[in-house]
């Protein structure tokens, strides 16, 4: 049950803004297995100059276009599953017409007892939510 935070500048129509939450959403189906309700995303936009991407050293810029995509998620995925994740992201982001050097990934990882779907319960602890595979 991944939480999927989405953050970009503003200029899109809430037509590519739903888009890009979509193709992300089904990159984790696709790599992750996890059910499709499972869909747990909030995309906020700033102003202009709100998002500060530079460069780290890899010898590209970003553009305004640029699309910060936080991940919080239960441990357990392996290196191979995360990089194969984040390819799977860009790939279908780049696909709708986002640049490769404007998909910047951040990935938390947490433990069962870290989520309450509501009622103040910790619904993985207390057996009302199956603890989802890895």
């Amino acid at each position: 049950m991944p939480l999927v935070r989405i953050d970009v500048n503003q200029g899109r129509s809430a037509e590519e803004l739903a888009t890009l939450s979509k193709v992300i959403h089904d990159a984790i189906l696709a790599e992750y297995g996890i059910p499709e309700r499972d869909y747990f995303h909030i995309l906020t936009e700033h102003p202009q100059g709100q998002i500060f991407a530079q460069d780290a050293g890899l010898g590209f810029e970003r553009s305004s276009g640029v699309v910060m995509i936080q991940i919080f998620t239960q441990g357990g995925r392996s290196q191979e599953a995360k990089q194969s994740l984040f390819a799977a992201i860009a790939e279908r982001l780049i696909g709708i017409g986002v640049a490769g050097e404007d998909v910047f990934v951040g990935y938390v990882e947490n433990a069962p007892g870290d989520w309450s779907f509501g009622f103040g319960r910790a619904q993985y602890v207390t057996g009302e939510l199956a603890v989802p595979a890895k």
